[in-house]
């Protein structure tokens, strides 16, 4: 039998089987830089078949203007995390058959703590603490016939930590504490009144650097920081509508025209801030 010759193989020139070489590695790469950057490879895909139009990219399902290069990377909204501190729930105050309230409203992130007196007595015992907020509570949603307790928080002379409105410590529950900026905000309390010249508890300084550095390290806030609130009432330090930039661990008074939370603790509030972050290890 005649043995016939293979037909010639087709050759693929060197230099382009070193382009094709290259191409899924290239796009690897692409994508490990754009999760890297914390960009949504989908929504950079999409913008790049435009023309190169400059088209917002979508993070965290919101939308930016910036380009991509500037966004930073996501891990740098939880380096400096602290821990919880121990915050006694709202049952351990509420007495028995306290009706619900109303369910909670919230906004996206918390930007700022209020830091606020109860302007009541400082000579108590941390025991009956409860007692005080029950108070507190009867003549905010009673008295005043608001829906709830307006703090967020409240802390007592011995450092301890108590949950106030109802809607969960660990979420931004929009409060009643500071008119025109209870939006992206939180509240806190400290029972009694710090007035010039009234000794402000270590405890209680300690408790409120750990409760800044733990709610506005939830959303990447340096508490030595400042943040931008868009005033909602014109009683407010602010006519409604308007940008005011106010620092992250705020006194009351930073916000609406009162002498909350007193000049003495008032006067504690930059060695709060430094605490707090220090806690969060900045």
């Amino acid at each position: 039998m005649r043995a016939f010759p293979a037909p010639a193989a087709h050759r693929v020139p060197s230099a382009v089987r070193v382009v094709l070489c290259w191409i899924p590695g290239t796009a690897a790469l692409g994508l490990l830089l754009a999760c890297a950057a914390g960009i949504d490879p989908a929504a950079s895909a999409a913008s790049a078949g435009d023309g190169g139009a400059s088209a917002p990219t979508v993070v965290s399902g919101h939308r930016s203007v910036m380009p991509a290069a500037a966004i930073p990377a996501r891990r740098a909204a939880t380096e400096f995390r602290a821990t919880r501190p121990r915050i006694v729930p709202r049952e351990a105050w509420l007495a028995p058959g306290t009706p619900e309230p109303p369910p909670a409203r919230y906004a996206d992130r918390v930007e700022a703590l209020f830091v606020h007196h109860t302007d009541s007595p400082n000579r108590y015992a941390c025991a009956d603490a409860p007692r005080i907020i029950r108070s507190l509570y009867a003549g905010q949603a009673g008295s005043r016939k608001w829906d709830d307790i307006g703090y967020n928080f409240l802390v007592d002379r011995c450092g301890t930590l108590y949950e106030g409105r109802a809607g969960g410590a660990e979420r931004p529950v929009v409060g009643a504490h500071t008119q025109g900026f209870n939006q992206r905000s939180a509240g806190v309390a400290a029972i009694g009144t710090f007035t010039a010249g009234t000794p402000v508890p270590g405890a209680m300084a300690d408790a409120l650097a750990a409760l800044a550095a733990w709610k506005l390290g939830l959303a990447g806030i340096d508490p030595r920081g400042t943040a931008l609130l868009v005033s909602s009432h014109s009683m407010s330090r602010f006519p409604e509508g308007t940008d005011a930039v106010l620092p992250a661990v705020a006194g009351h008074t930073d916000g609406y025209p009162t002498h909350c939370p007193g000049a003495a603790l008032t006067a504690r509030l930059p060695a709060i801030r430094e605490a707090a972050a220090r806690l969060q290890g900045r």
